[in-house]
């Protein structure tokens, strides 16, 4: 029943066909069970696997052991098969499978045996088949926040059913079924209220709208057009808790239809959006892979007058030999450890933003957070904390010359029993409980008070059980403490945390017997409560101002503690005080009194309640954080707009961005702040014009959350969104990075891309910083892994343009691409981060990874690595003092030696020497090449190598491995090495070297006009970005 609020009791009632003094029959029962179906939300169809990897004489078997768990249900998950060929569907990767099952066939064809034939292919399958593991656990792994929120479902529910109450699992409630509902109760499914059995009854529900404070229900139907959740004031909401009353409601909705279930569905229909980097790779991924299909069909063709050559054997032969060079190219082109080195240095940021207290779920995120341009950030628990706490007080300092009030400020914003009181002035008082009003304060809080605040060691955190408002008094008893000791602050700290929970408040409800009570009502919003002491009888009263002070005759003097009468001049000051604490303040008041009463009196009644003496007005708030003032100033410095979203009221929530900052920067609030109501009345063009300016979001619930997020992509924003309720968890799963408060729920965690461990909204900026330095890391060794592969694809197209023999063979290509490119790439992602990283804007969403002017640079230093390596090949053959010293024409008619009379072996174009300088001749020159990123734009003397430390021991350690290879004999062997002379080594420094000099030109012009015009004038032809188009 959808419009249940909008209905009255009876028509509700009627609709169902339950009578609400017997409740449904068996029958009934039944039917509504068939009808409406069962009190679950169902869960979705899981999938579990193992990958087990097994490399026997260079075959690659993979077993995938599939497990299926299911329940009644008619939801399915994505098939497995799908998800591992998913994984699959990249360009390159393809790409890298066909070559890995050319090469394997070609070497059944050639009838090669051994583990060196069937090395490649190996490897190359057994890399793209890790890829696909890791990327298939990650998806499956991606609804765990779905089961989670089962665990917000009621386990059982008090139900009449046949006219005779009893409690039934939750999961059997149907449709039309009378449920009571008390204090502490989850409730069990979406209820419409039907009969009040207190004079009251409140529910927390933060975890649905976000709503700051306990929310009072009542019989009547809600008329409002366009009812929010706030606004449903007759429905009890499914997985809430009621805080205070009891009452009997009818079951209107159940599982998926409640408002829970709801959230469910808007979760399971979200769709995970790639991160920029990812498909900024893609888009650099499909650019490389044509360049690499052109350039492999352009060798193959260049090359198809040598396919007759002697040296193959025939035609055919000469066209597979010219086959395999292509497929090497292509296997030296593609970067394989990109991927790799992507996730090593997401991973590597992960564990930095962990010690930030950000810990990190979904590792693209970390890069996502480097181009954030909107942070739309949850209010209560967020940017608050979520604790209730009095922040002023106001009462009578003196009336004797003239009424003076006097107001004090109170620190502390948890519900730690820690803090201050502050007069007027600012200045600290020692000794609070020496101030009559403040003590009787203190002792008003404490006894007329139902809530209770305790210590959890495992949580390591103070916890209340009962209302929010309640709790703020018992912990501002604690922070008055207690009069008649000298030593009392310091007495208190001495106290073990448990202890000091509530010392205070057990010391006045010792030395005071409560003896009767009157409990709050609506009508008279107000309780009180009768205490004895040392038989002396007194009456403590609590309750809104307005009630209190009509009640007062007298009033509690601040200074020399007598009472006064409450005469017109003084009440019209309280009020004016109190309209300041509601109005500007926008604080939650309450005011406070006593009576005394009759000596042996045992029972108080509403006619008790006059002729009270005012003692004071309490005003409180959920507190802002205290550093969340800086964190959004620093947002702003770095170009990233704050949106603050909340449940709460518009007057509620401007206050708090006044005082948090958000609203600095404005003159008028007109255009910046929206209730849900007001913006979905709006325009369609007025909606997008409201979007671009607005700053606060209130009154919504989940769903507009969700569409916020949908509206802000739409125009290119890079939306950061942060929560801690069950309601923020379909926001958090489509934003595109979800940040999760670590005190929040379960469901909020597992839809989130990272957590916040200390529920510190600072952390997000220390969080985006690192995002951002990430992001250039990742463009540096992205830089590095091109150009070194640029490097190879001109040596191989070089050597068979100039018709020379292979300079290098593939398995020594997979060398290079895999350990030697693989661990100075890593330790570049160590580079620290720049200084101003928080003073640029941040970059757009569709800025390419390489520029024109960045990818011109990678051709030129990948020219030169690609020439330098032919350069030693050459070297070897025609100057080296250990090669035959042939003439350079003879070199390059190698393969004719055969068939003419020459003064040297033909034996010697099959040598090992040649290729192992120029690999050797690659990996140094790679090396320096490394030490050239640790920069985009500075000088090697302005950043020095041991800058990054990291970077040095990488190189040391690959140049290691590269000696292992040369000087042990079983790995010489593998690899189709030899051991170098020291000649050989000094020609393989002086060839390395100048890739350094060259590319700190380039930086030099990069850092002058000359990049930036190059850079522009290749803009509009951009072939490594296109324009995004969001598919929503």
């Amino acid at each position: 029943m959808e419009d249940a609020f909008a209905r009255s009791v009876p028509e509700v009632l009627d609709f169902f066909g339950v009578d609400p003094t017997k409740g449904l029959t068996d029958i009934q029962v039944t039917s509504h069970a068939r009808i409406y179906g069962r009190n679950v939300l169902p869960q979705e169809e899981k999938v579990i696997f193992l990958c087990f990897w097994h490399l026997t004489f260079g075959r690659l078997f993979q077993l995938l052991l599939l497990v299926r768990m299911s329940w009644d249900c008619g939801c399915t998950s994505t098939p497995f098969w799908k998800l591992v060929l998913k994984q699959f569907d990249d360009l390159l990767v393809k790409i890298l499978i066909a070559a890995a099952v050319v090469s394997f066939l070609l070497a059944l064809v050639n009838g090669e045996t051994g583990l060196t034939a069937f090395l490649e292919p190996s490897v190359i399958l057994m890399i793209l088949a890790a890829n696909a593991a890791v990327g298939v656990i990650t998806e499956t792994n991606a609804e765990k926040a779905l089961e989670e929120l089962r665990a917000y479902q009621a386990d059982v529910a008090t139900v009449m059913r046949n006219g005779c109450f009893s409690i039934l699992p939750a999961t059997e409630l149907v449709p039309g079924d009378i449920v009571e509902v008390s204090v502490g109760c989850k409730i069990p499914a979406d209820l419409r209220m039907i009969d009040m059995l207190s004079d009251q009854l409140r529910v927390d529900q933060a975890i649905l709208t976000g709503e700051s404070s306990s929310v009072e229900k009542e019989l009547e139907s809600t008329l409002t057009t366009n009812a929010v959740y706030q606004d449903k004031t007759n429905i009890l909401f499914s997985g809430t808790v009621v805080v205070a009353g009891r009452a009997r409601a009818v079951v209107v909705e159940v599982g998926s239809n409640t408002a829970m279930g709801s959230i469910r569905d808007s979760m399971l229909r979200t769709e995970d959006e790639a991160t920029p980097l990812k498909r900024k790779l893609d888009e650099f991924g499909t650019f490389l892979a044509k360049v690499i299909a052109g350039i492999c069909i352009l060798v193959w063709i260049v090359n198809i007058g040598h396919f007759r050559d002697p040296v193959h054997g025939g035609f055919f032969q000469g066209a597979v030999h010219y086959f395999k060079i292509a497929v090497a190219l292509a296997v030296a082109a593609i970067p394989e450890g990109l991927p790799a080195v992507v996730t090593t240095c997401l991973a590597l940021g992960t564990k930095r933003m962990a010690r930030l207290n950000a810990i990190v779920r979904s590792l693209p995120s970390v890069e996502t957070l480097g181009c954030t341009t909107v942070i739309c950030s949850d209010k209560t628990g967020t940017l608050t904390t979520n604790m209730m706490s009095v922040s002023k007080i106001c009462v009578l300092q003196s009336a004797s010359h003239g009424v003076v009030a006097a107001e004090y400020s109170i620190s502390g914003t948890t519900y730690a029993p820690e803090g201050s009181i502050f007069d007027g002035m600012g200045m600290q008082l020692d000794f609070p409980a020496q101030f009559p009003c403040l003590l009787h304060i203190a002792m008003c809080s404490a006894l007329c008070n139902e809530s209770v605040i305790q210590y959890n060691p495992d949580k390591k955190k103070y916890e209340k059980i009962g209302e929010s408002t309640e709790v703020a008094l018992r912990i501002l008893a604690e922070k008055v403490g207690l009069p008649g000791f000298d030593s009392m602050p310091s007495a208190l700290n001495m106290l073990t945390k448990h202890e000091r929970a509530s010392y205070c408040n057990h010391y006045w409800e010792n030395q005071f017997k409560k003896i009767s009570l009157l409990d709050f009502s609506r009508d008279r919003k107000m309780m009180s409560v009768l205490c004895s002491r040392k038989q002396i009888e007194i009456m403590f009263s609590k309750g809104a101002p307005e009630s209190i002070i009509s009640k007062c005759t007298s009033i509690l003097c601040n200074d020399d503690g007598s009472t006064v009468p409450l005469t017109a001049h003084i009440r019209a000051e309280l009020e004016s005080r109190f309209s300041s604490f509601a109005g500007k303040d926008t604080l939650r008041c309450l005011a406070l009194a006593l009576k005394r009463m009759p000596t042996g009196q045992q029972n108080i009644s509403l006619d008790d309640e006059k002729d009270l003496t005012f003692i004071g007005l309490v005003g409180m708030l959920d507190p802002p954080r205290e550093e969340v003032r800086d964190a959004i100033l620093s947002c702003m410095t770095a170009g990233i707009r704050v949106m603050v979203v909340t449940g709460d009221n518009k007057t509620t929530a401007e206050s708090l961005c006044r005082k948090i900052g958000a609203f600095d920067h404005l003159q008028d609030f007109v255009g910046r702040s929206f209730t849900a109501s007001e913006f979905e009345d709006l325009s369609a063009l007025e909606k997008t014009t409201a979007l671009q300016q607005m700053t606060l979001f209130t009154r919504v619930e989940p769903s507009h959350k969700k569409m916020l997020v949908e509206a802000l992509q739409h125009q290119n924003e890079v939306v950061a969104m942060t929560g801690d309720g069950v309601n923020d968890a379909p926001a958090l799963k489509k934003a595109d990075i979800g940040i999760a408060m670590g005190s929040g729920t379960a469901v909020a965690k597992s839809a989130s891309d990272m957590v916040l461990a200390d529920d510190n909204f600072a952390t997000i900026v220390a969080a985006v910083a690192e995002g951002r330095a990430i992001y250039n890391n990742t463009k540096q060794f992205i830089r590095y892994m091109i150009s070194s592969n640029i490097g190879e694809v001109v040596c191989i197209f070089v050597a068979a343009v100039l018709g020379i023999p292979d300079t290098l063979v593939p398995v020594q290509l997979l060398w290079v691409n895999l350990v030697t490119d693989g661990l100075p790439a890593t330790a570049i992602g160590f580079n620290k981060q720049d200084s101003d990283v928080m003073k640029a804007k941040p970059r757009k969403i569709n800025e390419a990874v390489v520029s024109g002017w960045l990818f011109f640079r990678y051709l030129v230093i990948g020219a030169y690595v690609g020439l330098a390596t032919v350069a030693g090949f050459i070297w070897w053959f025609i100057y080296s003092d250990t090669g035959p010293k042939i003439p350079y024409s003879e070199l390059m008619n190698f393969d004719s030696c055969l068939k003419r009379e020459t003064t040297y072996p033909c034996s010697i174009f099959s040598d090992r020497h040649p290729s192992t300088v120029s690999m050797t001749v690659l990996v140094v020159v790679e090396m320096f090449n490394a030490l050239n990123n640790l920069s985009e734009n500075q000088s090697l003397v302005v950043i020095p190598p041991w800058s990054n430390l990291w970077l040095v021991g990488s190189i040391g350690v690959t140049m290691l491995l590269h000696c292992l290879i040369l000087y042990v004999h079983p790995l010489s062997i593998l690899f189709s090495v030899v051991p170098l002379t020291w000649d050989e080594w000094t020609t393989v420094l002086y060839l390395s070297f100048p890739v350094i000099m060259i590319d700190e030109i380039l930086k030099f012009f990069s850092r002058n006009s000359l990049g930036m015009r190059f850079n522009l004038r290749l803009r509009r032809a951009e072939f490594l970005s296109k324009r995004e188009v969001r598919d929503k």
